[in-house]
């Protein structure tokens, strides 16, 4: 049986700028793009979600909520280097670490023998060197699998610790909304609503065909999780399945031709940042983003090989096609080819 440690920094950019600044501990903060640049809350401090305000707001909306808010540019260098001081500490303790952003990781702690080989030991000892020496917090959850890990973590945040050990996975799923499960987004949500599904409890109670019946592959994962059943492996490599650009306009692009007037800066980007990787791996796609001034959005795709911007402007015809109203926000990208194709196995 594994032992997975998920570590999530709290309020992470936040963090970093309250660590560096503490008259701005006790005030409501948020990190983010400024209002007349239509910009959005990456991350906020407790005391600013206290208010309402999330990640992935709006700033204007962020200040009708909290109109004594504090706004701070970002500043990616400086938590890159934070981050890198972080993952520091968690290599201390085991190699097998799958990062999932800047501020979040699990950790394979299986086999390691530090801390008498308490997980949870290692957890909090984790915890204590991220505070002691970098100065922001780390929640973390322990467990036998990913799954469980990454809920558990976020169980007693802020600076928290929860433990799912294996003789209480049942009583910790039982309970446990369905909506915590990842990739039960807002429709999936109102799909099981619609079923009289809130917990893992209720999904246990269907059969597998009929989940399958309502959710097609992702109705065997429902099932499984309903059971705490998720036998991923932590990555130590995570290959890069895209490359993208995206651009929120000050002004809402009001036509289909100022869309395409856009395009090619667009293009360009995307171009540079494919370049930047190495070595730059195969496109198996394109990809355009449509955000309208009435914040919904669409996602087009192309699947096949990419001659230079060649299916764009069609992605962006057919995209806009579906609002046909002026637009907020464009990105395109690639998809990429696995870099490691399973190999051709021999007939004999």
């Amino acid at each position: 049986m594994r032992k997975i440690i998920h570590c999530d920094c709290d309020c992470f950019y936040a963090a970093v700028e309250m660590r560096d600044n503490p008259a701005l501990a006790d005030i409501p903060i948020a990190i983010g793009g400024s209002v007349e640049r239509r910009g959005v809350v990456s991350t906020c401090n407790y005391p600013a979600r206290e208010y309402g305000i999330h990640s992935a707001m709006p700033t204007a909306q962020a200040f009708k909520r909290c109109p004594h808010l504090t706004l701070i540019r970002g500043d990616m260098p400086k938590y890159r280097a934070v981050a890198q001081e972080v993952f520091a500490i968690y290599r201390d303790v085991t190699e097998r670490i799958e990062p999932l952003s800047l501020d979040e990781a699990y950790l394979d702690v299986t086999g390691v023998s530090a801390h008498q080989g308490s997980a949870t030991r290692m957890a909090q000892a984790i915890r204590a060197r991220v505070a002691r020496e970098v100065g922001i917090t780390v929640s973390a959850g322990v467990a036998p699998n990913k799954f469980l890990a990454k809920i558990a973590s976020d169980w007693h945040k802020p600076d928290g610790l929860c433990v799912v050990p294996p003789d209480a996975i049942d009583e910790f799923v039982r309970a446990l909304p369905v909506n915590k499960i990842h990739g039960v987004g807002p429709r999936t949500g109102e799909k099981l609503r619609a079923l009289g599904i809130d917990t893992c409890t209720d999904v246990r109670k269907r059969t597998l065909p009929e989940l399958a019946e309502h959710f097609g592959s992702f109705g065997k994962r429902l099932y499984e999780l309903s059971w705490g059943i998720d036998e991923r492996p932590v990555k130590t490599r995570r290959e890069r399945k895209s490359v993208s650009t995206e651009q929120t306009y000050p002004r809402d692009l009001p036509t289909l031709a100022a869309c395409h007037g856009e395009l090619p800066t667009l293009i360009e980007d995307l171009q540079r940042r494919y370049r930047r990787l190495d070595p730059p791996p195969g496109v198996r796609g394109a990809m355009v983003k449509i955000k309208f001034n009435d914040f919904t959005q669409t996602t087009v795709e192309h699947a096949g090989a990419v001659m230079e911007d060649a299916p764009f402007a069609a992605l962006l015809d057919a995209g806009w096609q579906r609002g046909r109203r002026p637009v907020r926000l464009l990105g395109v990208g690639y998809r990429l080819v696995d870099p490691a194709p399973e190999a051709q196995l021999s007939l004999f």
